[in-house]
């Protein structure tokens, strides 16, 4: 079988990077009989100077996209009914956070090298934040989320409690951000080939495809 190697950028703040993993991981599903796949989480942030204390996600999306909170309902609703089709669970979340010490985190599991562990701990942060409504900039939700991925608990504190992986994952942001990329969720496939945003099952089960076929 071809490998392919997925490089898949985004935030957990981002509820498109949702429905995009859960969308890819059903077309990984669709080709295991063609394509032997390895996944990286790469960090992007939508809000790298988001402070502590967050922001009302309401306000905040009216703000930044000049739009009232009627519509934003409308887009909050129809990102929920793309999620509910793909098993994925949306709720109200209240504020939009900073998410770097996630990214960190993920960064981290990824040097683990533990089989799915990456994997694990971006699915656990994304339903932590979109599905229960907790606060993934929070160090103690932070470790209960690495306790659910099946991660080291201790390791993990020892993390976030120092500047590790810091200059990491700023170096791989910026090199995302040099390359064009400036929306998430970005599907990077063999360092040759990008795919954008919350795509169906369908479209990114025939760029796999295509992908392996000129392998």
């Amino acid at each position: 079988m071809n490998p392919i190697k997925i490089d898949f950028v985004s935030d957990i703040a981002c509820p498109w990077c949702a429905v995009g993993l859960a969308s890819l991981e059903q077309a990984i599903d669709r080709v295991r009989d063609l394509v032997t796949v390895e996944l990286h989480f790469q960090p992007f942030e939508l809000n790298p100077q988001m402070g502590p204390e967050g922001e009302d996600v309401t306000d905040h999306l009216m703000r930044k996209y000049q739009i009232s909170a009627e519509q934003v309902a409308q887009n909050q609703a129809r990102i929920a009914a793309r999620g509910a089709e793909l098993g994925f669970a949306f709720n109200d979340r209240k504020r939009i956070v900073n998410t770097f010490d996630a990214h960190r985190l993920l960064h981290w599991a990824e040097t683990e090298d533990q089989a799915g562990g990456q994997h694990r701990l971006k699915r656990a942060l994304l339903e932590a934040y979109f599905t229960r409504g907790e606060n993934p900039s929070d160090h103690s939700v932070l470790l209960e989320v690495v306790q659910r991925a099946g991660l080291d608990r201790a390791r993990a504190a020892e993390v976030l409690t120092s500047e590790e992986f810091t200059s990491e994952v700023r170096e791989r942001e910026q090199l995302y951000l040099s390359q064009g990329i400036h929306s998430v969720p970005s599907v990077i496939i063999n360092d040759r080939y990008l795919v954008q945003g919350g795509q169906p099952v369908e479209m990114f089960e025939q760029a796999l495809r295509e992908v392996a076929e000129q392998s």
